[in-house]
């Protein structure tokens, strides 16, 4: 681990002790020390998870991105440059066929010269486009980060699960919230397309103000959100959860010089040993439903029966 990220790492810790105690009276010498226990595992037994720089990944990507950008306008310039010879073809032809009398085998000719260098043209546009949606789609394929929310997306979510899932010794808590935007399709029948989209973006900087460095965010598809807290308990799982519904609910958008309310719902869970990707997304999803049929705007809880 770098010295930065050491450095965020203690700074992190440290911020979680003080909200630790101010948010809690009846804090005692034991919950101080099972925190002070919980970072120095945090220290001692860092995954590779939490080294996946989130720069380092942005990084790579839009290196990659503006090298296919930069064919692209290569590809246009030529393009551009075609035509242009084109265009002057055209001309000429009409200069040279101007007068009292008109040679209609030049001019037929000329004119399919320039049919045949425009389809030839077109054809070759057409296979670079077809070229470069390829490079697009792969690189997309290979992109651990949503392209509209900046946070990590669904096919990253299944890797670092099927980790964990497969990992049987974790000895450290981890939770999941599932957030979903209330009332989203009404949203975006209501102001539209873009304006879900900058809400999207704003809930993702919500949750990226609001969390600490190691935890994880993923867009999970649509309006819902996937978060991973690891190293803390279950009160302040639910603590959290219930901050980010305040700062949501608390902060009207203005879109278009129109206000726009924005709720959501989280559905909170804990891993347990014996889960499956499937199984603990599911159970995190049921607590979400709750969420939602009780009314919106709110967290609800579910753990495991048998709490393993």
């Amino acid at each position: 681990m770098s010295q930065t990220e050491l450095k965020s790492l203690i700074k992190d810790m440290c911020t979680s002790l003080n909200d630790l105690i101010a948010n809690n009276d009846d804090i005692t010498k034991e919950n101080l020390s099972d925190f002070l226990l919980n970072s120095a595992s945090l220290i001692s037994g860092v995954s590779k998870y939490d080294l996946d720089s989130y720069q380092k990944s942005k990084n790579i990507l839009q290196k990659e991105f503006n090298e296919i950008a930069n064919q692209c306008l290569n590809s246009y310039e030529k393009t551009s440059f075609k035509f242009s010879e084109l265009s002057q073809i055209h001309a000429d032809t009409l200069i040279e066929c101007t007068g009292d009398n008109i040679n209609i085998p030049k001019l037929s000719s000329k004119f399919t010269e320039i049919h045949t260098y425009m389809l030839d043209e077109v054809n070759r546009a057409n296979n670079v486009i077809s070229e470069l949606t390829q490079l697009v789609q792969t690189l997309e394929k290979k992109s651990t980060i949503d392209s509209l929310t900046k946070v990590y997306n669904r096919g990253s979510l299944n890797t670092y699960l099927a980790d964990l899932c497969s990992n049987a010794t974790t000895s450290y808590d981890t939770y999941m919230l599932i957030l979903d935007i209330d009332n989203f399709k009404k949203i975006n029948d209501s102001f539209g397309h873009i304006a879900g989209d900058k809400i999207l973006i704003y809930i993702s900087n919500v949750l990226k103000k609001t969390l600490r460095d190691g935890d994880k965010i993923f867009r999970f598809g649509g309006e819902e959100f996937v978060i991973i807290l690891n190293r803390l308990g279950e009160k302040c799982s639910v603590d959290i959860g219930n901050r980010i519904l305040k700062l949501i609910r608390n902060n009207n958008l203005i879109y278009m010089g129109k206000n726009i309310s924005v709720t959501a719902s989280i559905g909170v869970t804990k891993f347990k040993l014996s889960d499956t990707t499937d199984s603990f997304i599911a159970r995190a999803d049921n607590a979400l439903y709750k969420s939602k049929n009780n009314g919106k705007d709110q967290l609800t809880l579910e753990l495991a029966e048998d709490g393993i």
